[in-house]
């Protein structure tokens, strides 16, 4: 294994590395927080791939092939259709907007009565979504090192957390080309021919598996229908999604760098499912679906290969880590404490320093985020609780906010409320992985949306005009909420 460990080692100095020199580039808040809005179409679309494509869709994505066979890739799958749509039919919108948070655009667009409440449920979503890459971690280092589990979150947040402080999104970004480049040749172009080949190629895979692990719909179309509801809308909102467009230079960038990004996703998810299904006829009898990446990579593969395999999985759950991560500690100083900040009425003569600021907040949440990831176990469950919130919650007042003028502040505050809560009551009465509580919310929460929005006067129209400005890309860049509320006011 020593092969194997230093390659690992390399990969992870080579992580702290680009984080030290993304500290030397990110000297503003833009540049911090958005990597300056400068990027171009390959290192958007190797990024955009990289943060979606994490460690439930890499050690997840395996464990439904295990469990489903190829239709277990529909998970992985379905995030690739949201992308492909958020690209072709919100992107470029999205990136004009010049944001830096999803509760700042509910702001331009409503009348900046929506932010708290959306920020609170945006930053419980990508606190979850940071937990789960980072419970992934346990797999991927017990393998390599034989570690507990809680050492193991502890070593692999911590790498996340350190670089993501350092430089902000420049580091993140570049971190992420590299995880993608390690991930294509770890994932596609090394563990997908060396599993299928071990398990005997597919002729023998077919005789050795049920003919439903071949059924494209074997996992069922009611899961398939949740999938779509849960992930593919999910891409469409998800704070660390967007904040990935707004690193976009141009709408062209943030719509074809997109559209090629969703395409990858597409072939990650069917590669994952084969990889699962192989496994499946190489280990019959795991004790759980999760462990059948760590086993397959640690019994078939040869010297070296293990550990770029195992240094591809620390890149995809790293990639998603620290751009959730980023996103929770946005969310968190930008839409939730600036409120309060300025609630508060802070002193004047208040010299907040804004990247400063949002580098302590990256502190702060990854140390949070690995507190309850050490607390948590399972990875889906994790997820799914993620975006039950982000869609439920959030959905119908953002794409109503988007697509239909007559909706209001009041309706956007109702849908939040109404949807998030109705989710959260019905995964505590159905269980986390049932369908009815993302069915229902989302139900629940358009329904109180067009009911209030129509019973309540129209957004003022000044503001609307503003928002049309805004979306045509003809206003100037957003102040953040705490550059808006001058000190002492």
């Amino acid at each position: 294994m020593a092969v194997d460990y230093l390659v690992i080692v390399v990969y992870l100095v080579g992580m702290l590395a680009m984080g030290w020199w993304g500290m030397r580039r990110a000297k503003s808040k833009s540049e911090f927080l958005v990597a300056g809005r400068r990027l171009g179409p390959a290192m958007y679309s190797g990024t955009m791939a990289a943060i979606v494509l994490g460690g439930a869709s890499t050690i997840g994505g395996v464990g439904l092939g295990y469990q489903y066979g190829l239709s277990g890739a529909w998970m992985v799958f379905t995030i690739g259709l949201g992308l492909l749509a958020l690209s072709v039919f919100f992107s470029a919108r999205i990136a004009r907007l010049k944001v830096y948070t999803v509760s700042e655009m509910l702001d331009l667009r409503y009348g900046g009565r929506a932010g708290v409440i959306s920020g609170l449920v945006m930053w419980a979503y990508t606190l979850m979504l940071a937990v789960t890459s980072t419970i992934a971690y346990a797999t991927i280092f017990d393998v390599l090192f034989d570690l507990n589990r809680t050492l193991a979150i502890v070593l692999g947040g911590s790498i996340v957390v350190a670089y993501s402080t350092l430089g902000g999104m420049w580091s993140i970004t570049l971190t992420d080309m590299v995880q993608f480049v390690v991930k294509t040749i770890g994932v596609l172009l090394l563990l997908l021919p060396i599993a299928v080949v071990k398990a005997g190629g597919f002729a023998e895979m077919k005789a050795q598996l049920p003919t439903e692990y071949f059924d494209p719909l074997g996992i069922g179309g009611e899961t398939i229908f949740t999938y779509v509801l849960i992930y593919t809308f999910g891409m469409l909102i998800g704070q660390d999604i967007w904040q990935r467009v707004f690193t976009a230079r141009s709408d062209r960038t943030a719509r074809w760098g997109g559209t090629i990004a969703g395409t990858y996703c597409l072939a990650y998810a069917l590669a994952g499912a084969v990889i699962g299904t192989a496994a499946k006829v190489l280990y019959p009898d795991l004790a759980s679906a999760d462990d059948a990446f760590a086993t397959i990579v640690k019994d078939e593969l040869p010297l070296g290969v293990r550990g770029l395999v195992l240094a591809a999985a620390l890149a995809a759950v790293m990639s998603t880590s620290s751009g959730a991560l980023i996103a929770c500690a946005t969310v968190a100083n930008n839409d939730i404490w600036a409120r309060l900040r300025g609630l508060a009425r802070a002193p004047q003569g208040d010299d907040h320093d804004e990247v400063r600021g949002n580098r302590l907040f990256i502190l702060l949440m990854g140390v949070a985020v690995i507190l309850t990831a050490i607390a948590l176990n399972d990875v889906v469950q994790a997820l799914t609780v993620a975006y039950n919130l982000l869609v439920g919650g959030l959905l119908v007042p953002i794409l109503g906010g988007l697509l239909w003028r007559r909706g209001t502040a009041q309706g956007a505050l109702a849908a939040v409320a109404v949807g998030g809560l109705t989710v959260v009551a019905l995964m505590a009465t159905f269980g986390i992985l049932a369908n009815e509580p993302i069915l229902y919310g989302l139900l629940s929460s358009l329904a109180v949306y067009v009911v209030v929005s129509l019973a309540t006067p129209p957004t003022d129209a000044a503001v609307l005009a503003a928002w049309r400005e805004r979306v045509a890309g003809r206003a100037p860049e957003t102040e953040s909420v705490s550059e808006r509320v001058p000190a002492g006011q």
